[in-house]
């Protein structure tokens, strides 16, 4: 088994991971995602990425693959991360319902045995259910839109004000595991080599 490390503190891409068969350990980078500006949405993404897994990989001991990812969603050429707060993510909302969207999701996976990496960007088409006022605010109020990219998700309360995907459902909930398969063989290891145990 190839050891893994997460360099992210979100529950849903430890969730999509061991739902597969992999279990992760896991690093939270503490990256400012701030300091990252200019970029288009899904160059922010993989530069994102990038940096969450170089700093992860700085920390841990030469030998396992270290995965960073983020996610950001493109609405009208503009990037959105985590709302600051529950107004914003009313706003967003206002935004989004009834339209389309992409979600892109930057991957770097770094073999710290070797120090060659990986990266790619994973993006999903995702249409919005044309939602009320009322929806919004009661889904606000349960303050999941404020931890997540997009102010959405499409696994948990969220699911049912998403109408559609095109592309990989994985990509959207923050980690293409398609993606990452094709990372892992780009560095010469094998996806199944990652798997804790018999599914």
């Amino acid at each position: 088994m190839t050891p893994l490390v997460l360099a992210s503190a979100s529950p849903a891409r430890l969730a999509t991971l061991r739902a597969a068969g992999v279990e992760p350990s896991v690093v939270v980078s503490g990256v400012d995602e701030s300091q990252v500006t200019g970029l288009s949405p899904a160059e922010l993404a993989q530069s994102l990425a990038q940096l969450k897994c170089a700093a992860v990989a700085a920390e841990v001991s030469p030998g396992p693959l270290v995965l960073g990812c983020d996610s950001v969603l493109e609405l009208d050429g503009e990037a959105h991360g985590k709302p600051a707060d529950p107004e914003e993510a009313v706003r967003r909302w206002r935004a989004m319902r009834g339209r389309t969207g992409v979600l892109h999701t930057g991957h770097c996976l770094r073999d710290t045995a070797t120090a060659q990496e990986a990266s790619g960007t994973g993006s999903t088409v995702v249409h919005f259910a044309e939602v009320s006022d009322d929806e919004i605010a009661a889904y606000v109020a349960t303050g999941e839109p404020l931890e997540v990219a997009g102010a959405f998700t499409i696994d948990g309360l969220g699911g049912a004000f998403v109408s559609g995907i095109e592309g990989d459902h994985h990509n959207v909930v923050g980690l293409s595991l398609p993606l990452l398969r094709e990372l892992l063989t780009e560095l010469g290891h094998s996806w199944t080599d990652l798997w804790s145990r018999p599914r």
